[in-house]
């Protein structure tokens, strides 16, 4: 079987940890080339893959676009739309990290190109196969909490330490801050339950000091069909809150905690390793019900690999891409609405 090769230009925590391992896991992928200018992630990505092309630049490796079938960029969010404008043009798919480009401008022109050029085009919205998620998306549809009422979301963290990267001491203009670094999976979590928004209310502040961008953050969304999501994303909470706490008519789910499988990936574990993948032990289960009596549900097994699985099938089978950009089109539209409101 010829493999659909694929290039991961950027090669931080996102390409090294996030994208490649799932890329490799895929049978019908493998990762072909690696765009780094620095020599430690070239060597690193040799260690990992043997047969990998480092390319010095996105220039290199598009200067000979025969050898690619798929480009993924996975670098700092300011140089998203940029290097997909220029992989689209060389008649490459491509795959965007999030947020899928710093504004909607932006975002609207990189769809445009990639329907003008026919290639496909998906952004790795990869918390939709989250196992909580993917939980509370299977209660919502199978009306476990009856009409849903207000759908609360956190993804809060306590590093009260400023290291002094672009996400923290970057420019709105960077993509900086934790409204559209953590804010893009919160709200694109909840237009996937709820859908479109008619109302956005938020707080933005900067909490420590030396950082320039936002690190404490809250959305308020007010949907077309009457739900609303409050959504906290932030480095200073000292006690998280639940992951997900979800109201409804008739009963109520919260669930503590984080998928597994960042931290699965950032300690080295690969999907296919012969262990399961994505589960989440009984003990750490969500609970459904009210203060009348709640019970253990079952939470779903986390699924990131079902990304590339369907990148895969897009594009040898033309099934639709697992991420619609025009989705990611829509969280834009929320995050730049809510950056221009914000308190």
């Amino acid at each position: 079987m010829t493999h659909i090769r694929v290039a991961v230009v950027g090669y931080g925590l996102a390409g090294a940890v996030f994208h490649a391992p799932l890329i490799a896991a895929e049978p019908r992928m493998r990762v072909a080339a690696v765009v780094t200018s620095s020599a430690e992630r070239a060597a690193a990505a040799r260690r990992e893959y043997p047969d990998v092309w480092v390319a010095a630049s996105v220039g290199e490796l598009l200067a000979d676009p025969g050898r690619i079938d798929l480009v993924v960029v996975a670098t700092p969010n300011k140089t998203h739309a940029p290097i997909a404008e220029q992989a689209i043009a060389a008649g490459l798919p491509v795959v965007v990290d999030k947020p899928f480009a710093v504004t909607t401008a932006e975002a609207r022109e990189l769809i445009a190109a990639a329907e003008r050029a026919g290639v496909a085009l998906s952004v790795f919205q990869n918390r939709r196969w989250d196992s909580d998620f993917r939980t509370v998306r299977r209660l919502v549809e199978e009306g476990s909490l009856g009409e849903v009422r207000r759908f609360e979301s956190r993804m809060e963290r306590w590093r009260p330490a400023v290291k002094g990267g672009w996400r923290e001491v970057g420019s709105a203009a960077d993509g900086a801050g934790y409204l559209y670094d953590l804010g893009s999976h919160l709200v694109d979590q909840a237009l996937t339950l709820f859908g479109p928004v008619t109302d956005v209310y938020c707080e933005l502040d900067r909490r420590r000091p030396g950082v320039a961008a936002d690190d404490d953050a809250f959305l308020a969304l007010t949907h077309a069909g009457g739900v609303r999501s409050h959504l906290w994303m932030s480095a200073v909470a000292g006690q998280a809150g639940p992951r997900f706490r979800v109201l409804g008519s008739e009963s109520a789910y919260v669930v503590e905690g984080l998928d597994p499988q960042e931290a699965d990936l950032r300690a080295g574990r690969r999907p296919g390793d012969g262990k399961p993948w994505g589960t989440v032990e009984p003990e750490q289960w969500g609970r459904l019900g009210t203060e009348d009596g709640a019970e253990p549900v079952r939470t779903e097994s986390g699924d990131y690999p079902a990304f590339y699985r369907a990148m895969a099938a897009t594009l040898r089978d033309g099934a639709p891409v697992p991420v619609d950009p025009r989705d990611a089109l829509d969280t834009l539209t929320v995050l730049e609405t809510a950056r221009e409101r914000a308190r």
